[in-house]
Parts: C-alpha cells; sequence; structure tokens
C-alpha cells in the first residue's frame, strides 16, 4: 500500500483533476476553457478554409498560395507587437481585443469576394491569431508562476482537444460540400471567438508588474531565481544571446512543418504506402499531444532539464528523418509502417519542443522585461510556419533521402548549440545528452 501510494504520488494528479484545479486557479481554469473554445474554431478554419477559398471565393491555387503565405507573414509582427503592446496595457483587454479583432475580419471573409479584397483581411486575421498566442503565453507565465510549464501543458492538450473536435465538426460540413456549409463553418469560427472573449472577460488580470516590458532603455536588474547569467542588454532587440536563442529555435520548430507537410507529400509522391494513412498522422499527433502532454512537460521544468529537453529534441528530430529516408523501400505496408512511426517520433519530439523552446524563453528573459522578450521569442514559430513548408518541398524532399538525412543531422546539430548556448546563459555549465539522475531545481 506504501508503496503503491508512494507511485501515486510521483505521478501526482491526473489530467482531468489538475485541469479542474490548474496552476492559477479560477482564473486559469476560465482560460484553458477559452483556449479550448479558440482552438475548436481554428480547427473549423484550417480544415475548411483552402476548400472555401477555392469553391466559394473561386480563388485559383497561386492565388491561394500567396494568400497564405503573405498572411503567415503578416502573423510575424503579432508576436512582438502583442509582446510591447503588453507592457503599456492589461493583457486580459488585450487579448479580448485579439478575439474581437478576428471576429470582425473573418465576418469580413464572408463579404469579400475578390483577392485584393480579402489579402489584407485574411493577414489581420493570421495577425491577430499570432498575438492572441503570445498574449496567452504571458497569461499563463503571470498566472501560473513557477508553475508555467505544468499549466503550458494543460493548454496544449486543451488546444489539441478543442482543434480536433473543430476538424471533426469541419468534416460534417465538408462532407455536405455546399456553399451554405462552407459559411457556416465559418461563422463557427467567428462564433469561437465572441464566446473566448467573454471567458477572458471574465478572469482578472494576471498579477504581474503592469509595465513589464517594452522599453529599451535603462538598465535593469537580472532576473533572481531562474537563469543566474540573464541580464538585460537595452531590450530584446539589443541582446545578442536572447535573439541568438530566438534563431536557432526556429528549426527547432521544423517538427509542425514535417508533420503537416512533409509526411503527406512525402507518402503521396515518394512511397508505396497507402494514401489512407494521411489522417491516422493527425490523428496519432492530436491523440498523443492530449494524453502525454503532461507527463512529457515534467522532463521540462527549470533551467537544466529544460536545455536537456532541447538535446532529446534533436535525437528524435533525427530518428524521424532516418525514418523517412528509409520509408521509400520496401512494400506498401512496411513503408506505412516506417512512416506511422515517423509520425510517432515526430510527435514526440513536438511534446518536448512545445514545452521546452517556452519555458526557455521566459527563464532566458529579463524578469522585469517578459512581455516584450517573449513577443520576440514568439517570432520563430511564425517563421518556421512561413518558411518551413517552402524548405521541405524545395529543397529537402527535392533531394530525395538524402536530404532527409541531411535536414536530421542539421537540426540535432543545432539542438546541441542552442542547448549548450541555454546552459551558459542561464549559468548552468554545459548541459549532457546522457540521462543523468535529475538535480535538484532551485
Amino acid at each position: 500500500m506504501r508503496r503503491g501510494e508512494t507511485r501515486g504520488k510521483e505521478r501526482g494528479p491526473g489530467l482531468m483533476a489538475q485541469l479542474r484545479d490548474p496552476p492559477g486557479g479560477r482564473d486559469a481554469r476560465i482560460m484553458l476553457l477559452a483556449l479550448a473554445v479558440d482552438r475548436t474554431g481554428s480547427g473549423l478554419w484550417a480544415a475548411s478554409s483552402v476548400l472555401y477559398l477555392t469553391f466559394v471565393t473561386h480563388l485559383s491555387a497561386q492565388q491561394i498560395g500567396v494568400l497564405l503565405g503573405v498572411a503567415g507573414v503578416a502573423g510575424i509582427a503579432g508576436s512582438p507587437l502583442a509582446g510591447r503592446l503588453a507592457g503599456r496595457f492589461p493583457v486580459r483587454s488585450l487579448l479580448v481585443g485579439c478575439h474581437l479583432l478576428r471576429l470582425v475580419t473573418l465576418v469580413l471573409v464572408l463579404v469579400c469576394t475578390g483577392f485584393d479584397a480579402l489579402l489584407p483581411v485574411v493577414a489581420v486575421t493570421y495577425l491577430g491569431d499570432r498575438a492572441a498566442k503570445t498574449l496567452e503565453m504571458l497569461f499563463a507565465t503571470r498566472a501560473a508562476g513557477e508553475r508555467r510549464a505544468a499549466y503550458q501543458a494543460l493548454s496544449r492538450s486543451a488546444a489539441n482537444a478543442g482543434y480536433g473536435v473543430g476538424a471533426g465538426i469541419a468534416a460534417i460540413g465538408l462532407a455536405v460540400g455546399t456553399t451554405g456549409a462552407y459559411r457556416v463553418l465559418i461563422l463557427g469560427n467567428a462564433l469561437s471567438f465572441v464566446v473566448a472573449a467573454v471567458l477572458v472577460w471574465r478572469t482578472g488580470e494576471p498579477s504581474g508588474s503592469a509595465v513589464e516590458v517594452a522599453r529599451s532603455g535603462g538598465a535593469a536588474p537580472a532576473a533572481r531565481g531562474e537563469g543566474k547569467g540573464v541580464v538585460r542588454g537595452g531590450g530584446p532587440w539589443r541582446d545578442r544571446g536572447y535573439l541568438k536563442f530566438v534563431l536557432l529555435d526556429i528549426p527547432m520548430n521544423l517538427d509542425d512543418s514535417i508533420l503537416a507537410v512533409g509526411l503527406p507529400l512525402w507518402l503521396v509522391n515518394r512511397t508505396s504506402a497507402p494514401h489512407a494513412l494521411v489522417p491516422a498522422f493527425l490523428v496519432i499527433n492530436t491523440v498523443l499531444v492530449v494524453v502525454l502532454q503532461l507527463s512529457v512537460s515534467k522532463r521540462a521544468e527549470g533551467p537544466r532539464r529544460a536545455a536537456r529537453a532541447v538535446l532529446l529534441y534533436g535525437v528524435l528530430m533525427l530518428a524521424c528523418c532516418g525514418f523517412l529516408a528509409v520509408a521509400t523501400r520496401g512494400g506498401a505496408w512496411a513503408a506505412g509502417a516506417v512512416l506511422l512511426a515517423a509520425a510517432l517520433l515526430v510527435t514526440l519530439a513536438e511534446l518536448m519542443r512545445s514545452v521546452s523552446s517556452w519555458e526557455l524563453a521566459v527563464l532566458l528573459a529579463p524578469q522585469d522585461a517578459r512581455a516584450a522578450y517573449l513577443g520576440v521569442a514568439g517570432m520563430s514559430q511564425s517563421i518556421q510556419k512561413s518558411a518551413g513548408p517552402p524548405l521541405l518541398t524545395g529543397v529537402v524532399m527535392a533531394a530525395g533521402p538524402a536530404g532527409w538525412l541531411v535536414l536530421g543531422a542539421a537540426v540535432a546539430g543545432l539542438a546541441v548549440v542552442q542547448s549548450r548556448a541555454c546552459a551558459r546563459r542561464l549559468g548552468l555549465g554545459p548541459a549532457r545528452a546522457g540521462p543523468p539522475s535529475p538535480p535538484s531545481e532551485t
């Protein structure tokens, strides 16, 4: 009995129990619900937007590519803009504003029919989307405090569950396939912003200095207790060490493009695996993130574990790319099994990256300037979303299996550089790739 009780305590409460009582209390619980509602709408949009633009607004494939590409570039500006504004205005009010902004732009999407009109509307939608994600990060940093990694894991589980629900609902509308069905799906996404805005408004402003960031002049003391080597160098844009972290974090997000673009296209164009496996990649990803994110996040709590998790990310990505390289050999079922294993590996890599990247972005930022720093850190995901797909389709897959091997080796090498750079900045000494016993965290 005692041994079982000890194991239970080590594991801690389960996912549902922590969702009912998350780090940050009532406000965090409401914010998690708002995030799940928001991502449900995002699932509707992601599953239906291309088909809506094709069959309802009658845009060509080239126009849709330009439209989404420009929107992705606009989204890059959303993170630093949100970080700067969060240093001057309440995070809660800004997040409500982002939801309402996207509500307006999606309604405009329904009434705009031409490419020229849709371009700025969709671009502003993506800008608001990236800004909202950065503000959610800031809310978690302030509300959850030292337990931010656990909150981040809960938010990932809630977000993926919502995204899966949205994609499932969208499948019904897509099966109907009428113009009215497509419009209902877009309206459903707009409705999610209304509900999310109402929920966010019910929370309180998370504790923390009202003007935490944004100003680049003047010296400030280093953050205490989290990375003794962190110093402020006149704001994030003048902090070379932090900018190096953000730059290296771009390839640390390539798992997103590999899952969404690389795996499906590689299966269809270069392997004999059955095409029906493509939806299984997303199913594996969604289910594992919902189920495992909380337990995996424990590997990235604190500065030492976060730096080591980056190394594990590199190993998992190298293995994933190796599986993709050999998927061209063998019959259909062998190729399918290899690709499913690659999907599993890239999902495990995503689980490690989603927590370690965010934890390090917080730890490496001066405590009095986190909003602006986290706004800059959020750019890495946006840049990867714009640059990742062209890199995979135009360079990696064009080079064949060797391209995947080179990509895996490059990401693994950059992971080592990133981990060591973070360890030095945090005053931890070089991170080791082995599995030593967990050190005591301070």
